[in-house]
């Protein structure tokens, strides 16, 4: 699964660690979902969306149907 985590989260100003404390998780979990290593649970994933303001489709994409 592809996702704009990272380009989301600069255009914010927040660093990883900044980010994993909003979430609760740790910095290396963001790296993870970040570099696509790691898909989000689906209520991490409902927290990004909500973090960001944006819907969760447009966060996180199907590489097959991109």
């Amino acid at each position: 699964m592809k996702n704009i985590v990272r380009e989301l989260r600069a255009e914010k100003g927040w660093s990883q660690a900044h980010l994993a404390d909003l979430l609760e998780v740790s910095r290396q979990t963001v790296n993870a979902i970040e570099t696509g290593r790691y898909d989000p649970s689906l209520p991490l994933a409902f927290a990004l969306a909500r973090l960001f303001e944006q819907p969760i489709e447009s966060i996180f994409t199907d590489e097959e149907h991109a």
